[in-house]
């Protein structure tokens, strides 16, 4: 199995965009008195290279700059739902094209990704041997609820909460 990279780079063309930066800028300013995880730089880091360590155990055979640009981008939206409560996922599928755009991603990728990222909150795909399903458990993955300092604050449901290191 090989792992293609892009001859683009469209990953560091993500990293540079205007757009994109702005989209972090308000999720910090949404998030700063915010004790829990954050939707930031680090998290879609961690994301991505957990993803990456699922795409290469598991054999699915995704590239790095699909499995990064997904990573990077599906919770872009998440300071709209801080403002109207519109689902972050949802935002940041819409959100997405704009910038893959303008760093060259091809269609079918764009497609690829916006699917993704749409679907990263839904239970549904967890054992999809695809990059939904493994957005959506390198998501999970991600955040270390076990060993939260406010995880007995956070309004999220137990069952929902990530308590071991491998789901």
């Amino acid at each position: 199995m090989s792992i293609e990279l892009h001859k683009n780079n469209y990953v560091n063309q993500i990293l540079q965009n205007e757009t994109y930066l702005g989209y972090l800028k308000q999720n910090e300013e949404k998030e700063a008195d915010r004790i829990f995880c954050h939707h930031n730089l680090s998290h879609f880091l961690d994301v991505a290279r957990i993803g990456m360590i699922l795409n290469l155990e598991e054999g699915y055979g995704l590239s790095q700059e699909l499995v990064y640009a997904a990573a990077l981008l599906h919770d872009i939206g998440r300071w709209k739902q801080y403002e109207d409560g519109e689902d972050h996922a949802a935002v940041s599928a819409r959100l997405c094209g704009s910038i893959l755009r303008e760093c060259g991603v091809s269609l079918d990728e764009t497609d690829l990704i916006r699917q993704a990222i749409a679907s990263h909150r839904d239970g549904s795909v967890k054992e999809e041997k695809s990059l939904r399903g493994l957005l959506y458990r390198a998501d999970k993955l991600s955040r270390p609820c076990f060993g939260c300092k406010a995880e007995k604050d956070c309004n999220w449901k137990e069952d929902k909460k990530n308590q071991s290191l491998v789901i």
